[in-house]
């Protein structure tokens, strides 16, 4: 028998974005940049009363643009519309311009509803978005340019030791000395952890060339970023030239569907990244890996492991989770519930809704701009 119920809509009662400045714990630097504090915006969003969270790691202005127009655009309407919801926003910042400031807003805002969405229901967020797996392996990610080779052996060998079986490092900032860190990375971590770098777009085609071959011998996997992520010919010639077992990997920039179909149409990547406090949250995560397995292509999702954990164990073509750094530590210090790696795996809390978060405003507060 056809059912005839009708639900009533849980409407959105409010939306508020906050941010939260915190400084590393040491000065840090990749290949073209360096920083010395990164900034957090969490949206709550509250229906039925329950609250849900998201976050982006992008500038104070993002909370500012989810305050003063996305919040109006999705309070009022219904909390379980997740689609509906995302469109709103995508129509809403037509004249802003789609990517960076504007898409990290969107993801952050979205991630909320999903969360939302899922602590209504009472469902852990990979139950309601339908798991692929169980867990998903991580890359301990860091060895920044600034740390000295000690810094980098201490750090790099200590996530080896906590069973994490693949690692990455920056490199690009002076490329000359870059050789004889990948050696240092590699006597820290032994021959068995598979070892990976990334340029952050610094080399030249012709100096990542060469360096890929000295690299191969070191025995790195992954060349991330050789040259700049725009550079499609650039990271195509890459591909077809590096040494075999070697694998280019680039995305991470990409704020809307069109950007990684270009990359995948220009067959410029071994691996596609995407980020879903980047690009346009889970809902453009989803929509990201949808079109990864059109093109039968892995994709690995770059930083906030705490964010991904749940919707790479439901998209299918996901390798892995960029276990970096400064997340890993901001997420541990703001949050509670964070999963830790097994083995190089994390596994989501199926005894904790949505994405089994919960926000330590006090912890927080020292550090709110």
């Amino acid at each position: 028998m056809k059912s005839t119920a009708r639900y009533p809509e849980i409407k959105i009662q409010r939306l508020r974005a906050s941010a939260y400045r915190i400084p590393t714990d040491f000065p840090e630097s990749d290949g073209t940049i360096e920083w010395k504090a990164t900034t957090l915006v969490l949206v709550e969003a509250t229906a039925a009363d329950h609250i849900g969270i998201g976050y982006t790691y992008a500038d104070g202005a993002t909370a500012k643009l989810i305050n003063d127009m996305l919040a109006e655009v999705v309070t009022g309407h219904d909390a379980m519309a997740t689609s509906a919801n995302w469109l709103a926003m995508i129509r809403a910042i037509r004249n802003l311009g789609r990517p960076g400031i504007a898409s990290m807003a969107i993801a952050a805002v979205d991630s909320a509803m999903w969360d939302l969405k899922a602590r209504i229901l009472g469902l852990p967020l990979v139950t309601l978005l339908g798991a692929a797996r169980g867990s998903v392996a991580v890359y301990g990610s860091g060895g920044f340019t600034s740390y000295d080779n000690e810094q980098l052996r201490n750090q790099l060998s200590e996530w080896a030791q906590q069973g994490i079986p693949r690692i990455k490092m920056k490199v690009g900032r002076e490329p000359h000395r870059d050789v004889e860190r990948v050696a240092a990375a590699r006597d820290a971590i032994g021959p068995k952890v598979e070892l990976f770098v990334d340029a952050n777009g610094a080399y030249t085609r012709k100096q990542a060339l060469a360096l890929a071959d000295r690299f191969q011998e070191l025995g790195v996997s992954w060349f991330e970023e050789p040259v700049s992520s725009d550079d499609l010919e650039g990271l195509h010639f890459l591909r077809d030239r590096v040494p075999g077992g070697m694998e280019i990997a680039a995305g991470e920039y990409g704020y809307d569907l069109p950007y990684f179909e270009r990359m995948l149409a220009s067959e410029s990547v071994d691996v596609l990244q995407a980020d879903a406090t980047r690009c346009a949250g889970i809902t453009g995560f989803i929509q990201v890996a949808a079109l990864c397995e059109t093109r039968s292509m892995p994709l690995s999702a770059h930083c906030g492991p705490s964010l991904h954990a749940h919707p790479c164990c439901a998209a299918r073509p996901v390798r892995h989770i960029e276990y970096f750094h400064d997340h890993v530590r901001i997420e541990h210090m703001l949050f509670d519930g964070v999963l830790t790696p097994c083995e190089g795996l994390l596994k989501p809390d199926l005894s904790r809704p949505g994405m089994g978060l919960e926000f330590k405003q006090s912890d927080a507060k020292k550090y709110e701009i």
